[in-house]
């Protein structure tokens, strides 16, 4: 089994949005979330979706998974005060469905609410490299040069050669990635920025594959902008054949 957690639980500051959170801002009449929901929905080797949403905009996105016929969403729970609890409450709801149905331990799939320029194949090929080596987070190359601090107040520039920025979606099994969740709430640890980093604190081996670069999140207003001119190359491509 394979279950897609996708987390939506932000308020999105950095977008300066008055009226809705970013992951319900529309293009074209269609939130954020769905364009993001869609691509699981109807991948063939997903097999259900959690969402964890902000509590006050539940109902909104139910009532938009029923107008674009979202059908493989089987749990919407509230966000929690950090993108770690909300990732936390989607991964606890899909072990809660998976015990249900008689399994133990599913891969599960987790993915920002939005970052809706995924792909069909990125993410078999997580599950197929979490299935054949363990622990998986999409990447894609470094394009820029990083600065890294030092301790001593000195910078370390590594070569774009050995540099990858990691997206999403990560992949994991979910017995490993739930406990290390426990691990972190127990030692008081709930701010780390992304599950790869949480689980590399806690040893585990983490293999990447490499995604497409138009893979963003959409995070600002210059996010949105370049979503909106992909999402119109993507329909001249169809319109036009190109």
């Amino acid at each position: 089994m394979n279950i897609a957690v996708i987390f939506a639980g932000g308020v999105g500051a950095r977008m300066h949005t008055k009226s809705r959170p970013k992951q319900f801002l529309e293009l074209v009449g269609k939130p954020i979330i769905i364009y993001t929901l869609e691509i699981f929905d109807v991948h063939p080797e997903i097999d259900a979706i959690v969402v964890a949403c902000l509590d006050s905009w539940i109902p909104f996105l139910e009532k938009m998974l029923r107008k674009f016929e979202i059908n493989k969403v089987v749990r919407i729970v509230p966000g929690g005060g950090t993108g770690q609890g909300s990732i936390y409450n989607g991964l606890c709801a899909a072990e809660e469905y998976a015990k249900e149905r008689g399994e133990e331990n599913p891969i599960v799939l987790i993915h920002d609410g939005v970052r809706p320029l995924i792909t069909e194949d990125t993410i078999t090929d997580c599950i197929q490299m979490t299935r054949e080596k363990g622990d998986c987070i999409t990447c894609v190359p470094a394009t820029e040069t990083f600065i890294v601090r030092q301790p001593d107040g000195m910078f370390e520039i590594p070569t774009r050669d050995n540099s990858l920025i990691a997206r999403a979606p990560q992949c994991f099994m979910l017995k490993e990635i739930i406990e290390a969740h426990r691990n972190s709430k127990r030692e008081g640890l709930p701010d780390f920025i992304d599950s790869c980093s949480l689980m590399s604190y806690y040893g585990h081996t983490i293999h990447t594959i490499i995604g497409p670069m138009e893979n963003i999140k959409i995070t600002t207003p210059t996010d949105f902008f370049l979503f909106r001119a992909m999402v119109e190359v993507h329909e001249n491509q169809q319109i036009f054949g190109l």
